[in-house]
């Protein structure tokens, strides 16, 4: 995967896919500074994934400022970030694409779970073995 530098920002390229469908995310933030993964709404809507009220919880995403935003975290059977399975990975729903520009952010928890490595000096992110 590669990184591209977008204002300062690394920004990279996701392919998400649920039940046979796919969406591809051209600007993803990859930010280790972020806890949690967070997908716009709107977005994944493409691939039928929607706000689950029943099953989901309304979580407060902090911004730099102390600002928030509400987001549904949920669980999404049958969800693949790339080539990795996240069927008992909980993901964040919410709008992201208006207020920060951003398709999603793709947290911490996501890249331990993937056992991700970046490179800056290559630009790159590996998955490790």
């Amino acid at each position: 995967m590669k990184i591209r530098l977008h204002n300062g920002l690394p920004i990279v390229s996701l392919t998400l896919m649920h039940h046979e469908q796919s969406v591809i995310l051209p600007n993803v933030l990859f930010d280790t500074g972020c806890a949690a993964t967070v997908f716009d709404t709107d977005l994944l809507s493409q691939i039928c994934i929607h706000i689950d009220f029943i099953h989901g919880r309304a979580k407060r995403m902090y911004g730099v400022g102390g600002t928030s935003e509400i987001c549904y975290e949920q669980i999404i059977p049958d969800l693949k970030i790339e080539h990795i399975h996240l069927d008992t990975f909980p993901i964040q729903l919410g709008s992201v694409q208006e207020p920060y520009g951003f398709d999603g952010i793709l947290g911490i928890d996501f890249m331990i779970k993937a056992r991700l490595k970046a490179d800056f000096e290559m630009m790159r992110i590996v998955y490790s073995n």
